[in-house]
């Protein structure tokens, strides 16, 4: 992979993988239903054009257990503001393989399973547990969560390079019905790394000493732990005519000096048996890493140095738009319930202190603009129940 550009999609599709294991429980103990799930998806933005498909296929086995596959493709086109600035844009395609078993016990689901990914320079694997327990009559539900990732990290172009990343998540869920139009939720997760947690591409800037109007590069220097805490707190309420709203709230810090807050408000509305509309709206906003800096000002001015803007302050916007076709006790023959869904978001993105070297005119170092994208994500899937 060359140069930085695809830690931030690592940090999103760990925890969106992540969410998908622990989150599936958090209502009831039921095995989720027979079904194919084929999903398309599409971000663009910041140079940036990631897109591929996705299927997922559920088959229980008895009324106990229940077994679940996933193919999920990434294609990568790269020309962000990180690339063109010491490198050249570059093409990609990242794979993924997820296995699963989900066992129901009375009152009690236990899950199991393994996610494999690979790239021309990267392999992810994650093995993961989780168990949800049901209390007083189904009212209250308590889900518990582990995961252990093991990652190979290279280069392209030095075969010899080689080194290692290990990765444990700790989760811990509550959920409780209030009433009957409405439920909340609490979730408290630990992550813990050690090793090689930078990307091998990745460079910062210092100030040229024999020029005071250039700058020039090094490579980045990250520490080997970082250990991230986050609680989030949801709700869910029913209101009368066939539509719900949510809120949720999520604190964030870790070890590298990052606090970062996220509030989101969603609004689901159903049209008529068939047809459902949605819209939510998110905002992000954080605080730069103790070792981050946008200049240094001079060679190996600190143990650790790192120019990554998504490490920098930052904040997001983000505003989202779908529609949801369902169609229950279909006349296909084998199939029970069929739903579309098309589902596009807009994002904004404005850093506060990484700056945009690539930006045309006469710049001091420090002086260029600050760096901002908008960038869409639209997620067309197919549910098939059966």
């Amino acid at each position: 992979m060359v140069v930085a550009a695809t830690d931030r999609q690592r940090l999103v599709r760990s925890g969106l993988f992540l969410l998908a294991l622990f989150g599936h429980q958090a209502i009831a103990a039921t095995l989720p239903v027979d079904n194919v799930d084929v999903l398309y998806h599409r971000y663009e933005g910041g140079g940036m054009v990631i897109d591929g498909p996705s299927v997922l296929v559920r088959k229980s086995i008895g009324p106990q257990v229940s077994v679940s596959g996933q193919y999920y493709v990434d294609s990568v086109s790269a020309a962000s503001v990180d690339v063109l600035a010491t490198a050249s844009p570059y093409k990609e395609e990242r794979k993924e393989y997820t296995f699963g078993i989900d066992y129901l016990h009375d009152k009690s689901i236990l899950s199991l399973g393994f996610t494999n990914s690979t790239e021309n320079d990267y392999e992810a694997n994650t093995l993961y547990f989780s168990v949800s327990q049901e209390f007083f009559g189904g009212m209250s539900t308590l889900t518990m969560g582990y995961a252990s990732g093991w990652d190979e990290v290279r280069r392209v172009g030095n075969d010899s390079f080689r080194e290692e990343a290990d990765r444990r998540n700790y989760q811990l869920g509550l959920s409780q019905i209030i009433t009957r139009n409405s439920l909340i939720g609490l979730d408290l997760e630990v992550v813990t790394d050690e090793g090689f947690l930078q990307n091998p591409y990745r460079q910062n800037r210092y100030i040229d000493p024999n020029d005071s109007t250039a700058f020039l590069y090094q490579p980045e220097r990250y520490p080997e732990t970082r250990t991230s805490t986050s609680v989030a707190v949801r709700a869910l309420y029913y209101l009368p005519y066939r539509a719900s709203l949510r809120g949720e709230y999520r604190y964030f810090s870790d070890t590298w000096g990052i606090t970062a807050h996220t509030a989101e408000l969603g609004y689901v509305h159903g049209l008529n048996q068939h047809w459902t509309l949605e819209a939510s709206v998110r905002y992000y906003r954080q605080s730069e890493a103790d070792f981050y800096s946008d200049l240094f000002p001079f060679e190996n001015s600190q143990t650790h140095l790192a120019r990554d803007k998504e490490l920098s302050s930052l904040s997001g916007t983000t505003l989202a738009l779908g529609a949801v076709y369902e169609w229950k006790q279909t006349s296909l023959p084998g199939i029970d319930r069929l739903q579309f869904s098309l589902l596009v978001d807009w994002l904004n993105f404005e850093y506060d202190n990484f700056r945009d070297v690539t930006a045309a005119g006469d710049f001091l170092p420090g002086d260029e603009p600050l760096y901002s994208f908008d960038a869409y994500v639209t997620r067309a899937s197919l549910i098939l129940e059966y």
